[in-house]
């Protein structure tokens, strides 16, 4: 049972340079520096949240020490949610950006592992909620990309079949 819990709050974490690799929201939490009240961002929302870009800094700081210098910062974001919902999120637009992952002190129940706010209205992806996966990416250059979101098309083995 443990096990099946810690699992449900791993977040993985895939970036266009350094691969995959997986993570806590305690974790992030812990190496954003700092946490605050969501509601300092989001009027009415509750519980403790980390600055994306600060984690983000400091995560490529532990994981790519080496080449940090020579680094290029991603041109988007996507989000991906236990659900199969999954939002493309230009990397400018997450400049306010929030993470939430405690409410009263413990983990997030329905909402969780971890749940992003996009306050300042910047992107058509304002909150995107049961977060399970971050994957940074790089575009060529003079590349857009632009905000989408959406359901990923999933489909059962009885959905094949009954379509043959």
């Amino acid at each position: 049972m443990e096990a099946e819990k810690q699992l449900m709050h791993e977040i993985k974490i895939e970036h266009f340079e350094i691969g995959m690799s997986v993570t806590t929201p305690e974790e992030m939490a812990k190496l954003s520096g700092a946490s605050f009240l969501i509601a300092g961002r989001v009027p009415d929302a509750e519980g403790e949240a980390f600055d994306l870009y600060q984690w983000y800094a400091a995560w490529m700081r532990d994981n790519n020490s080496e080449n940090a210098a020579v680094s290029k910062t991603p041109s988007y974001l996507i989000v991906e949610a236990a659900d199969s919902f999954e939002a493309t999120i230009p990397w400018e637009q997450l400049e306010q950006a929030a993470v939430l992952y405690r409410i009263n002190g413990l983990p997030l129940q329905k909402a969780g592992p971890i749940r992003l706010y996009v306050p300042n209205g910047s992107s058509k992806c304002l909150n995107v909620k049961r977060i399970v996966k971050l994957k940074m990416g790089h575009d060529e250059p003079n590349t857009q990309v632009e905000a989408a979101y959406g359901f990923k098309h999933t489909f059962s083995m009885n959905d094949l079949r009954n379509n043959k």
